[in-house]
């Protein structure tokens, strides 16, 4: 017999704090219920597999919830309190505070249950970089942190033993634990004097510590995103440089490289064209990655339009396209059946939202907010939910509406029975950045043919394209000027 499905869940918070709603979908007309009255924080977060959740007021305390019956677990008064991490399973709090001096550890470890402090130690700085400081693998039986120079490790039935074994990396700067399983790590150290840089991966086993299974360098790298598949068989590493020598990026230089446990891949991910690596993700069953790279990006969010293609990956088949204009997040469901977005502060301080679509793309739920500092999904494990059998839906049976005049808002936002509130879209014109030649082609790709090619060119569009070829024509005369001479 088959195990029941889990419900889903939304945590939403606003100014004023933090609620937790049921999943969709919604009652036509009305606001989701909320799970828990709205509690006050400055922060709030899951636990890798949605079983706990953590709220935190800044430089006060910490609390911890059991996502079943939203009941309070444990909080902590800690005062100086600048940041709060679970782990995967909700075990541990990680905590940093201020600390006046290195005699006063304000790293720590704590044993939620019990609130019991297991390790503590002194951290100056806090940043993205390397927050939180002790990592989990996904089933908390490995745990370690980066520090000087090294890799350290912890026996996670017994904590209070400290350090039990170190892997060497001189000149670390970053470090990532591969998660399911924990049985490998990788470590960064940058490019210094000459020599380039280089991710090392190592065995998390005792008893291979220090023996490199896998090793790939590089020039022009300052800083690295690590992206370990389930299953801790391959590494995607993203290599970042702030200057990009050939001048064709304004943000700097990008490379996606692959390295394999086995080292049967060692290099570079051969992509079709130059640009920026915008984001790498691999798929539930780690066996497959996609990559969104390019100097141009045909659905954007945050001020450009928000277009979205819904493609059945199965089938290879475009189902529906859709808008999410202004949106700032967004996000699968983990049972695959709905897609959230949602235009939130501090990145737009009007038009807050959240929009949930199903997985045909249809609109069913909007929601307007005066300010909207946070929406995520309840983490779950996809397995736990069934096939979406309806998803194989022949492209013949969709009717495509035609492109609505500004000014007015799309059809499915206007006839969506489960929309509870109508909202005026505002007209949103499509912005072009300055390498968008194979605009109409690529979106020919993304959107099957379905998507608006853009109409003419802008004014500026078009004086840079004189201009270009006034250049071109000027350097092709000065070489046959050369040339004759």
């Amino acid at each position: 017999m088959a195990s029941q499905q889990p419900s889903l869940a939304i945590l939403v918070r606003e100014p004023d704090g933090f609620t937790v709603w049921p999943g969709p979908p919604y009652p036509p007309g009305s606001s989701p219920p909320q799970r828990l009255p709205k509690t006050a924080c400055s922060a709030t977060s899951f636990s890798r597999d949605g079983s706990r959740l953590l709220a935190t007021v800044a430089s006060a305390s910490a609390t911890v919830y059991d996502c079943s019956s939203l009941s309070v677990i444990r909080s902590f008064d800690l005062p100086g309190l600048t940041a709060a991490a679970l782990s995967p399973t909700g075990s541990y709090l990680q905590t940093f505070q201020k600390s006046s001096s290195p005699q006063v550890k304000n790293v720590t470890v704590w044993h939620v249950d019990t609130a019991t402090a297991l390790y503590q130690h002194y951290q100056k700085n806090l940043s993205k970089a390397n927050w939180p400081m002790v990592q989990f693998s996904a089933d908390e039986s490995v745990a370690c942190r980066m520090a000087t120079n090294e890799m350290q490790f912890f026996d996670t039935n017994d904590f209070t033993k400290g350090i039990v074994y170190k892997v060497r990396l001189p000149g670390i700067a970053a470090m990532q634990l591969a998660s399911a399983p924990g049985s490998h790590v990788a470590g960064f150290v940058p490019e210094a004097k000459g020599v380039p840089a280089s991710v090392q991966i190592f065995s998390c086993d005792k008893d291979a510590q220090n023996q490199v299974v896998a090793r790939r360098s590089f020039f022009r790298c300052s800083t690295v995103q690590f992206h370990w598949n389930k299953g801790s068989t391959g590494l995607l590493i993203v290599s970042q440089a702030d200057v990009d020598k050939t001048n064709q990026s304004y943000y700097g230089e990008t490379k996606l490289h692959y390295l394999t446990t086995d080292r049967a891949f060692e290099g570079i991910v051969p992509l079709k064209k130059e640009g920026p690596v915008h984001d790498v993700q691999w798929s539930s069953s780690g066996s497959e990655f996609a990559v969104v790279y390019g100097f141009i990006v045909i659905a954007g969010f945050g001020n450009l339009p928000g277009d979205m293609a819904f493609w059945d990956y199965s089938e290879k088949k475009l189902i529906q396209k859709a808008k999410a204009e202004w949106s700032v997040i967004s996000e699968w469901s983990p049972d695959g059946r709905h897609f959230m977005t949602a235009t939130t502060a501090p990145r737009l301080q009007i038009d807050n939202r959240i929009k949930i679509f199903d997985h045909t793309g249809s609109l069913q739920f909007i929601k307007e907010f005066e300010k909207l500092y946070q929406v995520d999904w309840k983490p779950e494990s996809p397995e736990r939910f069934g096939d979406i059998a309806e998803l194989t839906i022949s492209l013949n049976g969709i009717k495509i509406e035609e492109t609505k005049k500004q000014g007015q808002g799309s059809k499915s936002a206007q006839t969506s029975g489960k929309a509870p509130v109508n909202v005026a879209t505002k007209p949103a014109g499509a912005y072009r950045p300055p390498q968008s030649k194979h605009t109409a082609a690529l979106q020919d790709k993304l959107f099957g043919g379905l998507a608006p090619t853009g109409g003419e060119m802008s004014k500026t569009a078009l004086r840079n394209k004189k201009r270009r070829e006034k250049q071109k024509e000027k350097k092709a005369g000065e070489g046959s000027s050369a040339d004759d001479s």
